[in-house]
């Protein structure tokens, strides 16, 4: 609490003197009541009130008035002085806060004497004239000389009315009387102290409690209307001028408001106070009117429930009427509302005055006074709560708090209370009083320090002797005088103790003197009371002692300690164990029912004997509606009533666990509407969770045996434990407000549970704290909390929180605080000095913020001497204060005694440059600094190096210094130059803003040279004028500046680089110099190339965004030779025109050093020039001239192109995005033959036209040198040339529409092309051609000269454009393959042969009908060169199929070769694919092999030579030539096979039967034994199955034993029983081929074949892939290999051999000279055994096919393939999948793959190293490689523009699997790009790359062969 200033008499005047013209623009704001209340302070009979009343004109009267009273002030004595000041800060609105301090600190507390009577002030008012009169008068005013008759009239009213005001005073007398025979003090309204508060006249109050979802964060405005007043006033000052007004006076339960509201109403009585004594004081408590039920009239209130006047009705109706016709001569107080059961519906109210005769409810009969409806102009003064404010928002004029005492109001209090003659009985109380933080702040509450010292006097004279025993039954029978005091009168609950009788002291004293056993107690006994819990249990315990006991009923002990108090107390707690339970079950249905008043009927007689002797209740008087006196009590104080209602709940099987959680819940302090109206103090669960420590469990214990309940300590402490559970809950609940955590904290504290505390921080490493009163008990129960979290520290932050400086001695106890932080203007000097005074307590302090506050350079020198103690501190910030100049000094003189300094803030201070300095000088010293960083005033920050930066970097690191928007002048830049100049190094200095003028900037270049700087000086908007350029450009030359970055646009950017702490010397280093937007003319060029001077080393220059001009251009390219070391120029934005284009292309040609010219929009935007100084002037070097975004006409391509004829070096002409005029493309084409030295003509998004490219095409025919055309609207158009003739050339035209002029284009297209030399191939996607325009081109194909493939996906094409591609075939020889598709992919590709190899047509997803096959045929017939035929899902019908095969057997088609047919539909399976396969049998009688492959149907059509050979006869059987029939993984079961009985025994010369993959079950297997002698030639039999039974092995093993044709056997899959292990060993000597995979026997079955297999000298492949082998079964495996030379072919997957197995498998591979296949995947192979395999595999020449996937194979091996794999050159396969190669293996393979020619598919997924780009290389020597795979490597674009690289070369490829790496959309575009030369390919796998969704559905829209999806 602030203490009273003592203001210096002699300048009160002198400063109303000094503040009067800054005091009169606040009082001109102020409302016409508040000027009208200071008006009538000053005496009428000065003469300045007639002065002025007469000022015709309202607002000058109103600022006459002002001046006047300013005037009058000025002059008149100190008391009227200091009195009017006074009356000015609590009245006046929106002073500044300055202003206010100032006014408060000089005017103190007025005088009482000086003040002048409000009555008289009311007069003053009503006199007044002018337009104050109807800005004050709520009535019209009456006639001030009535007549006579109404004379006749008022005069009997005026006596009855005077007659029941003397009543009255009498009424108040008697009760003032009772009040006062027991009192401990006098009350002196003087010496109450009030805390005014800005009353809400206008709006409601806005409700701020923050929602859940702030999660205790969100800090709500400040409450302007109701917000902290760091002021206080005696209560005496703060009710004057109350008349006519309605004024609110809050406090707290027990802060006495009843008792003062009776004091006034006695001094009233005398004729004191701020009520006029010719007024009718009405004292009203709500308490009382509780009890009305019915409506009642404004007499009703009056005459029954306040005083009945002793006159009949008449003289009532006198009253009345007088009251009505003189509202403002009454004063309603209006007491304990609180305690009304009703809240005021302001709703209801309404503007109309009320009839006073009608009866209403008594709450609306209330609002109507507040509301002005009734007795407008009388004065109201009610008292309530803080929390119930809210209601009266809108209705009251003025609002005050009563402030709880200090510590001297205490003590004088406690001193009172012992009286004089117990003096050192009273100094223990008050020692242990003030060492409690519990007591002491009860005691703050007059009621509850009564409460404190009746406990303090029980627990110090507990351990006295027989006569203290004696002396307390005197005091218990002086308790029933107190109780016949009560009996007569009191107050409210709250307010009760306070005013009990006190036993005379000085009877007592004299007893005690001589008593040698009282106990002297040390103020930090272990005893006292921990909790408030524990308090209220002696509390309890002192007032049950006092009883008058008819014996002692326990022994007390003769002396005592705290400790053993406790057990005297848990003694009387066993005492009255019966009573304390009927007590807390009457205190627990008062808190049910919202009642605190009780009658006799509720309270069993010898419970309330004990409780009105012992003073645990008091009676009171409670007047019924007839208007007669009961009796009622209450406790002494609501607190102790919740506390009995907390030990309720925790000794009563009664309250259920339902009721105890409903009523456990923490309360906020923000009030809202919406709240409960309850009268209540919500401390319930307070007690609650005291209750539920262990300390207090004996207590519990020994009340609850009342009840009668089983199990009692069990009980109890599953009571407790339930609520300790409750607790954790809300510790674990991270959506609390500020106050709610607050609470929390005190339930913790209450409950003494550490767990539970450090679970509270545990969810909250920082509190925040906002915008609400703090209590030193919050602060208490906060440091319980803390304290619990040990060394890992939490954080503090208090923002607007109002708090007593004792607040912070509380604070101090928090002994784990790392961060702490106060924000709001209510913390100044002497917070701060508080504040530093406790910091060094913080050990663990790391952050302190005291932002937002009044800190000033006291308070700052303050807070240095106590942070210099805290050598932890990391960081500080001090923003948003008055610190000034002399602060920050203060602040300064830390830095170097704090080392772990990381932050200081200190922005927003009202400081000048002045401090700005101070920081810069302190770097010199402190060289710990990191940055200073000021932007104006607002923000100034001090960063400092941590020490781990300064020790972790080998050099030394370079602060840095920004200060931004100063208000330089030409000595503030001396004098900061001069600091600078000081510093030993310096990284950035940054000075922008602040608009410098050409004097300063000058001023500082003077001292750059001097300055230590290594990065950059930033001048950001600090000069606009080319003067200020050319004054900068001159340090390029005399400092060792490297860049100079020069903008005067908008922003201003300036920035001045240096050379850092390189080693090169200053003339090696580059310079640059950028003049960007600085509005440079031709002139000024001059100008600031005079100002480099003779410097030839600039490599950059820009001069963009200026105004050079051709003229301009021109004086730059003269000065080109001196500028030796130039990189690049910018020039663009320099309103350049073509002229000056060709002036650029001209010198592109003269320079040899210009590299690249990059043009836009005809030289008025990008102009830039590359050079490349340190290049010889060889041929190598590559020249660019690149035109973007232009309009060319024919003069301007004419012109650039010659001026670039002459060019020497290889040229690159680039012409982008332009628009060509008429006859400029024919200009164009004019040239190209003259530029010898041009390589690449680039004219993307420039041709947009079928007409233009048409044209352009045309330079295939005019000039030899051009290796390829690519046009296109959408993407590349390139042109490429060659140095001498072409041999080929390639064209590309897509995305073209050859519709615009009917077929005249596509014939022109034509006609030029066969004009043209050799083409490689010829590209027309995309082209919209359709059937028409595809029929022109096919009929075309002879003429052109094509050697690779032409390309027309894309255009359209139906069914009959299909066959008209398809008969190309026919038509042209060279035509060998046709690949066409009506699918989503729209492929289209004619490809060229000279070979005379077979021809393919492959016609997939085109929907072909029966008519579009009949044409099909007559193609192959036509065709007898086609070996191929691919029908893939174009929806055939089976009768379709069959029809066609007809066709083709009824055909003269000649065979010489073989003829391959494959139809795939989803039908062709199981039942269908049996049939499908027996009618194509009957109807060709050519058929050599016919297959179903899944849903596939494959034909093999024999040729001529070998049907002559295999019979002379003329005519066949149609099955006679078959030789392979299959079913494979075609769904077919057994059943379905019985149907092909007559055709297959008819195939005599069937070799091969394959039933692989299908459900073979029992009549499926005896349908194939049954048929196997039937099969004379059968010499190869596959039944692989994928679920077996043994039956199926046993069966065909049986079978084929007497069948001994069969040669190549498969049984993969199948479960091999020891019988047919026993059959097998008969026919497997005489095998070839066996593939027993995936089989499965036992270890005598598995021995019995590997012994067999010995015998097969004649095996040629052997597949044993994932079997189970033991270790004999695996030597005679090894013996068998051992003597098997012939092997071609070995699969011993999945083995995981080892090093072992590998080493013996090495020993028999040199003697397989034939071996083509070897798999050896999942074998556990180490890098060192890969080595030795690849070693033994090289004398394996024939070798094709090597699978090592799923080893350990590393570098070795890799190497190893290098040196081995060139030998292998049949090697088609390679697989070295998911293996670890590293980089250098990665380098080694790509070397072995260039040798690879014949490779044709790799798979490298997840080899171990994303560094495979050499690898993609690699594959450009691989001409035939079709399948590529490289996922799961994370490879980058680096890769991936390899493969785009080498695509166009790989014409074969149909697969890229790039899955699962780091490709970015830029390698995506690569891929792109190379498609378009890449037609073969047919799909690439992207997916989980680098690519979004968004840019993946982009490109697949535009390629649809790129794949993104996982499947």
């Amino acid at each position: 609490m602030d203490e009273e200033v003592d203001p210096d008499c002699e300048k009160v005047n002198s400063v109303l003197d000094q503040e009067s013209l800054e005091l009169f623009h606040v009082l001109c704001c102020q409302t016409p009541p508040v000027i009208m209340r200071l008006w009538n302070m000053m005496p009428t009979e000065t003469g300045w009130q007639n002065q002025h009343s007469s000022t015709s004109s309202a607002a000058a009267s109103v600022e006459d008035r002002i001046k006047a009273m300013l005037e009058y002030f000025r002059e008149a004595s100190t008391v009227e002085c200091r009195n009017f000041l006074l009356s000015v800060c609590m009245q006046c609105e929106n002073i500044p806060m300055r202003l206010e301090s100032r006014l408060m600190s000089v005017a103190g507390y007025a005088s009482t004497d000086a003040v002048q009577n409000p009555a008289s002030a009311s007069m003053s008012l009503t006199n007044t004239g002018g337009s104050f009169d109807s800005a004050t008068n709520e009535s019209d005013q009456k006639s001030s000389t009535p007549p006579f008759e109404e004379q006749l009239i008022k005069r009997p009213r005026i006596d009855h009315w005077e007659q029941y005001v003397s009543e009255v005073m009498s009424l108040l007398q008697r009760r003032w009387g009772r009040l006062t025979e027991c009192l401990v003090k006098e009350v002196q309204l003087e010496k109450v102290w009030v805390g005014p508060r800005t009353a809400n006249k206008h709006k409601d109050r806005p409700d701020q409690t923050p929602n859940s979802a702030d999660r205790g964060s969100r800090t709500p405005e400040p409450d302007g209307d109701y917000g902290y007043l760091e002021s206080k006033v005696t209560l005496e000052t703060f009710l004057q001028a109350c008349t006519g007004k309605v004024t609110v006076l809050v406090g707290q339960a027990g802060s006495g408001k009843t008792l003062l509201m009776s004091c006034l109403g006695q001094q009233w009585t005398n004729g004191l106070g701020p009520i006029p004594s010719s007024y009718l004081f009405v004292l009203l408590e709500f308490r009382q009117l509780n009890v009305v039920s019915c409506p009642l009239s404004l007499s009703d209130l009056l005459f029954q429930h306040y005083l009945p006047p002793n006159a009949n009705n008449d003289a009532k109706q006198a009253i009345v009427d007088y009251l009505l016709s003189n509202p403002e001569q009454s004063c309603w107080v209006l007491d304990g509302y609180d305690e009304f059961h009703w809240k005021l519906d302001k709703k209801k109210m309404q503007s109309e005055p009320l009839d006073f005769k009608e009866p209403l409810p008594v709450a609306e009969l209330i609002s109507g006074l507040l509301n002005r409806q009734l007795l407008a102009g009388s004065t109201i003064l009610v008292t309530c709560r803080v929390r119930d404010l809210i209601d009266f928002d809108g209705l009251s004029d003025k609002v005050g708090e009563l402030l709880g005492w200090d510590q001297h109001m205490i003590k004088e209090y406690v001193s009172s209370f012992f009286g004089e003659k117990d003096r050192s009985l009273g100094m223990q109380a008050t020692d242990l009083l003030l060492s409690s933080r519990h007591l002491l702040v009860m005691s703050s509450l007059p009621a509850l320090c009564n409460i404190c010292c009746i406990c303090l006097e029980h627990l110090l004279l507990e351990g006295s002797d027989a006569q203290h025993t004696q002396l307390l039954e005197e005091e218990g029978s002086k308790a029933v005088k107190i109780k016949l005091h009560q009996e007569k009168g009191g107050g409210r609950g709250g307010d009760r103790s306070r005013r009990e009788s006190h036993p005379q002291r000085g009877e007592q004293s004299g007893k005690r003197e001589g008593n040698k056993d009282i106990l002297m107690f040390s103020p930090t006994s272990a005893g006292v009371p921990t909790t408030l819990t524990q308090v209220y249990l002696s509390v309890i315990s002192a007032f049950l002692s006092r009883y008058p006991n008819q014996g002692e009923r326990y022994e007390r002990p003769k002396t005592s300690t705290f400790s053993q108090s406790s057990v005297c107390a848990l003694a009387s707690l066993s005492q009255y164990r019966s009573e304390l339970y009927e007590l807390a079950r009457l205190a627990w249905g008062g808190l049910e029912t919202n009642k605190i008043l009780f009658v006799e009927e509720d309270v069993p007689k010898h419970v309330l004997e004990l409780s009105v002797k012992t003073g645990l209740l008091s009676q009171v008087e409670l007047r019924c509606h007839d208007g007669t006196l009961v009796s009622a009590y209450c406790f002494i104080h609501l607190t102790v009533q919740e506390f009995l209602a907390a030990l309720r709940i925790m000794t009563c099987n009664d309250i259920s666990d339902a009721q105890l959680k409903k009523r456990f819940s923490l309360k906020t302090r923000w009030t809202t509407k919406s709240d409960q109206k309850t009268v209540f103090t919500d401390s319930l669960y307070l007690y609650v969770c005291g209750l539920s420590s262990p300390h207090c469990t004996e207590a519990l214990v020994e009340v609850a045996r009342a009840s009668g309940i089983k199990g009692i300590q069990s009980w109890v402490k599953k009571r407790q434990a339930l609520v300790l559970n409750l607790l954790k809950a809300l510790c674990q609940n991270n959506n609390l407000t500020g106050p709610k955590i607050l609470q929390l904290c005190r339930c913790v504290q209450e409950s003494q549970d550490h767990q539970l505390a450090k679970l509270v921080m545990t969810v909250r490493p920082t509190l925040e704290l906002r915008n609400f009163w703090l209590s030193p008990n919050d602060i208490d129960a906060l440091a319980f909390v803390v304290n619990s979290v040990g060394d890992d520290g939490i954080g503090l932050d208090f923002r607007a929180c109002s708090m007593e400086l004792e607040c912070l001695d509380a604070l101090s106890r928090c002994q784990y605080i790392h961060y702490l932080s106060f924000r709001s203007r209510k913390y100044g000097d002497k917070f701060a000095e508080k504040l530093s005074s406790i910091l060094p307590e913080f050990k663990l302090l790391r952050k302190l913020e005291f932002c937002g506050a009044s800190l000033t350079a006291t308070g700052a020198a303050s807070l240095t001497s106590g942070l210099q103690n805290c050598p932890h501190i990391t960081d500080i910030n001090l923003s948003d204060n008055n610190l000034q100049d002399e602060g920050i000094r203060h602040i300064t003189q830390i830095f170097t005694k704090l080392q772990s300094l990381v932050s200081v803030t200190l922005g927003r201070n009202n400081t000048s440059l002045k401090a700005v300095e101070y920081l810069v000088q302190e770097m010199s010293s402190c060289l710990n600094i990191q940055h200073i960083h000021a932007d104006g005033m607002k923000e100034v920050r001090v960063t400092f190096f941590e020490k781990s930066d300064v020790n972790g970097h080998k050099t030394k690191l370079e602060p840095t210094v920004s200060l931004l928007n100063q208000k330089w002048s030409k000595d503030d830049m001396t004098n900061l130059a001069k600091s600078l100049t000081r510093l030993p190094a310096l990284s950035v200095l940054d000075l922008s803003g602040g608009q410098w003028d050409e004097e300063i900037l000058r001023t500082l270049a003077e001292f750059v040279p001097k300055f230590r700087i290594s990065e950059r000086i930033i001048l950001n908007d600090s000069c606009s004028s080319v003067v200020c350029v050319v004054a900068l450009t001159t340090l390029l030359s005399v400092c060792p500046v490297m860049e100079l970055h020069i903008g005067l646009q908008n922003l201003v950017q300036i920035s001045i680089i240096f050379n850092g702490k390189s080693e090169k010397p200053v003339s090696e280093m580059s310079k640059k110099l950028c003049l960007s937007c600085c509005n440079l003319l031709p002139a000024d060029f001059e100008r600031v190339w005079k100002s480099l001077g003779t410097s030839s080393g600039l490599t950059e220059l820009d001069l963009s965004h200026n105004h050079l001009g051709n003229k301009g251009l021109k004086k730059l390219l003269d000065v080109l030779p001196r500028l030796s070391e130039i990189q690049e120029i910018n020039a663009s934005n320099n309103d350049i025109s073509m002229n000056g284009v060709v002036m650029l292309a001209g010198a592109l040609c003269s320079r040899n050093t210009l590299k690249h010219i990059y043009i836009s929009n005809g030289g008025k935007e990008q102009v830039i020039l590359k050079f490349s100084p340190n290049q010889s002037n060889g041929k190598e070097q590559m020249k660019m001239f690149r035109i973007n975004n232009s309009n060319l006409l024919p003069s301007n391509i004419t012109d650039v192109c010659r001026r670039l004829v002459p060019c020497r070096f290889h040229l690159e002409l680039e012409l982008l995005h332009c628009s060509f005029a008429d006859r400029a493309i024919d200009n164009l084409l004019k040239v190209l033959p003259t530029m010898s030295s041009l390589q690449r003509l680039n004219v993307s998004n420039s041709i947009t036209s079928t007409t233009e490219a048409l044209t352009l095409i045309n330079c295939l025919i005019n000039n030899q040198r051009i290796t390829s055309v690519e046009l296109s609207p959408q993407s590349e158009s390139l042109i490429c040339f060659d140095r001498v003739k072409a041999k080929q050339v390639s064209c590309r035209l897509a995305y073209f529409c050859f519709k615009e002029e009917n077929i005249a284009l596509m014939e022109r297209l034509l006609k030029n092309l066969q004009l043209s030399q050799q083409l490689s191939y010829l590209d027309l996607s995309n082209n919209q051609l359709e059937d028409e325009d595809v029929k022109i081109l096919v009929d075309s194909l002879p003429r052109l000269k094509i050697s690779s493939f032409v390309n027309l996906s894309n255009n359209k094409l139906a069914q009959q454009g299909v066959l008209d591609v398809a008969s190309t075939l026919c038509t042209c020889s060279n035509v060998s393959d046709v690949d066409v598709s009506l699918g989503e992919d729209r492929r289209c590709l004619i490809w060229f042969s000279d070979k005379g190899c077979g021809k393919t047509l492959s016609v997939r997803e085109s929907n072909l009908a029966c008519d579009h096959l009949v044409r099909l045929a007559e193609i192959v017939s036509n065709c007898p060169s086609l070996t191929k035929l691919e029908l893939k899902n174009n929806k055939l019908q089976s009768e379709w199929i069959e029809d066609f095969v007809k066709l083709l057997n009824s055909s003269q088609r000649v065979y010489t070769v073989s003829f391959f047919i494959s139809v795939e539909e989803h039908w062709i399976r199981a039942k269908e694919a049996v049939s499908l396969l027996c009618r194509c049998l009957e109807l060709s009688n050519n058929i050599q092999t016919i297959r179903i492959h899944h849903t596939t149907l494959h034909l093999s059509l024999m040729n001529v030579t070998q049907l002559t050979t295999i019979s002379g006869e003329a005519t066949l059987p149609a099955q006679s030539i078959v030789t392979n029939i299959g079913f494979v993984d075609c769904a077919v079961d057994g059943y379905q096979l019985a149907s092909m009985w007559s055709i297959i025994q008819q195939c005599h010369l069937l070799t091969e039967l394959d039933f692989s993959y299908n459900s073979l079950d029992t009549e499926g297997t005896n349908f194939l034994c049954s048929l196997l002698p039937l099969l004379p030639s059968l010499t190869s039999l596959s039944i692989a199955i994928k679920e077996s039974t043994v039956s199926v092995a046993e069966e065909f093993s049986q079978a084929l034993r007497q069948y001994i044709s069969i040669q190549h056997l498969n049984l993969s899959g199948h479960v091999i029983s020891d019988t047919a292990a026993q059959n097998m060993t008969t026919f497997l000597p005489r095998l070839r081929s066996l593939n027993l995979s995936r089989c499965v026997w036992s270890a005598a079955g598995g021995m019995q074949l590997m012994e067999t297999l010995e015998q097969c000298i004649s095996l040629e492949d052997l597949c044993l892939d994932y079997v189970q082998l033991n270790e004999k079964s695996l030597l005679c495996l090894a013996q068998a290999l051992r003597k098997i030379n012939s092997l071609q072919s070995l699969k011993l997957d999945g083995w995981r051999m080892a090093c072992s197995g590998i080493e013996q498998l090495t020993k028999f591979l040199p003697v397989w000279k034939e071996l083509r296949v070897i798999s050896l995947s999942k074998n556990l192979v180490s890098d060192q055994s890969g080595e030795k395999l690849l070693e033994a595999l090289s004398s394996c020449s024939h070798l094709q096919e090597l699978y090592l996937s799923s080893n350990s194979l590393g570098d070795l091996t890799a190497a190893r393939m290098a040196l081995v794999l060139p030998s292998l050159t049949h090697l088609t396969v390679l697989d070295i999948s998911e293996n670890q190669i590293g980089t250098d293996g990665s380098a080694k393979l790509s070397e072995a793959i260039k040798n690879l020619k014949n490779l044709n598919k790799i798979n490298l997924t997840s080899v171990g190293t994303s560094d495979l780009s050499a690898v993609a290389a690699s594959l450009v020597h691989c001409p035939v490689i079709q399948d590529v795979s490289l996922g799961w490597n994370n490879c980058g674009d680096d890769v991936v523009l390899e493969l785009a690289r080498v695509l166009p070369f790989c014409h074969k490829m149909t697969r890229i699997d790039l899955e699962s790496n780091s490709v970015s959309v830029c390698g995506v575009e690569a891929l792109v790009g190379a498609l378009r030369s890449s037609p073969a390919l047919q799909i690439i796998r992207l997916w989980r790359n680098k690519v979004s969704s968004n840019e993946a559905h982009r490109f697949s829209l535009t390629e649809r062969r790129l794949n993104f999806s996982s499947t």
